[in-house]
């Protein structure tokens, strides 16, 4: 049994000696359960709402406090004609627009109906369709509290209009969040495995020292990565566009150089977490826990952002992935041109640069 014993106090010590490797056990539940708990939701809460009231009486009036006082929605923009309504959807500034027939109140009290036109983006179908059933049922209520007051029959017709995905078809979501998520997988992890593969053998060392510079050395780790990535993406847009039916509206050129700056940000991440890992399993957990996971629940891909806790949104702008999902939305979905994506490709950018440098950096620290 001493023996038994000393066998199980030299395991913990091998396991305790890796700090990184004590981190990854002790605190992966932690991370896991966070966010688990607290970004996979399908309740929506906070959103955006524009309104256009052009009668601007008492009922249009009521519903719209009603609305702005409910969890679920926030009026934070009112608009003066129906050409800001596609405007406010191309900024990014709105969830919902909410559109009042002329002479609302009359209408409804001369002839026991009205119209209210609800607007969504259904380039994410669930949230569009949670939105829309959020808006209607306060309507509801506030119409059977008119009959109930006036024992009168009114009813208030709500119209429903999906902008850039009318079909309601799911693909136009899960398109830009798969190829983040391909393209982050294929270009961090398998560079950083690739890296530290070379130097858990000891091999990297020796191709340091050779005649051709480390970076280059570097670069021709990197180089086939890219190559596969801008295969793959070709790849998904043929499948996205022949087999899915989801068409490429906007610029099919600037799509591609957002997803090549998108690939340099991922190579770089690798680069990164090669200097961190000294094996290819932590590569591989490391890799998991700061790529996979955060990519699949923080970046868009499946749950709004915008559900989530104050923390967890901050946490989500610091995701390469959620900023280039949001570009290939707005230019493959909704067909808007470069320049309504300016801030996310210079996010990109700036993180392209910051990871470089600093990858670079420490990758050469670590080898001499």
């Amino acid at each position: 049994m001493k023996q038994f014993g000393s066998f199980i106090r030299k395991e913990f010590y091998h396991i305790f000696r890796d700090k990184r490797t004590v981190m990854i056990l002790l605190g992966m539940p932690i991370v896991e359960i966070i966010l688990f708990g607290f970004a996979i939701t399908t309740e929506i809460n906070n959103s955006r709402v524009a309104i256009f009231d052009p009668s601007q009486d008492v009922a249009s009036t009521h519903i719209i406090e009603k609305i702005d006082a409910s969890k679920y929605f926030n009026v934070t923009q009112v608009l003066n004609s129906q050409t800001e309504i596609e405007k406010a959807f191309q900024k990014g500034k709105t969830d919902l627009v909410i559109v009042f027939s002329e002479r609302f109140n009359e209408n409804l009290l001369h002839t026991g109906q009205a119209q209210i036109q609800l607007i969504a983006d259904a380039t994410d179908p669930n949230t569009a369709t949670t939105l829309i059933g959020y808006a209607t049922n306060i309507i509801t209520s506030y119409q059977q509290e008119l009959m109930g007051q006036n024992k009168v029959p009114y009813q208030i017709k709500p119209e429903v209009k999906l902008l850039y995905n009318p079909q309601m078809k799911s693909a136009y979501n899960f398109v830009p969040g798969v190829m983040g998520m391909i393209l982050m997988l294929i270009c961090a992890m398998m560079t950083s495995i690739s890296i530290v593969r070379e130097k858990e053998m000891g091999t990297m060392e020796v191709l340091l020292v050779s005649p051709m510079k480390p970076i280059y050395v570097i670069l021709a780790k990197a180089v086939p990565y890219f190559v596969l990535s801008f295969i793959n993406l070709m790849t998904i847009l043929l499948l996205s566009v022949f087999v899915l039916s989801v068409p490429v509206a906007g610029s099919l050129f600037w799509l591609t150089v957002v997803s090549l700056l998108f690939i340099l940000v991922s190579l770089s991440l690798g680069l990164l977490i090669s200097t961190i890992a000294e094996t290819q399993v932590a590569a591989m957990l490391i890799s998991g826990m700061a790529l996979m996971m955060p990519v699949m629940l923080l970046s868009g891909m499946m749950f709004p952002c915008e559900n989530m806790p104050v923390l967890l949104q901050w946490v989500s702008h610091t995701i390469p992935a959620k900023w280039y999902i949001i570009v290939v939305k707005k230019i493959m979905i909704e067909g808007l041109p470069v320049t309504s994506a300016l801030k996310e490709i210079g996010i990109l950018s700036l993180m392209a640069l910051v990871l470089i440098i600093i990858s670079l950096k420490k990758f050469k620290n670590r080898l001499e």
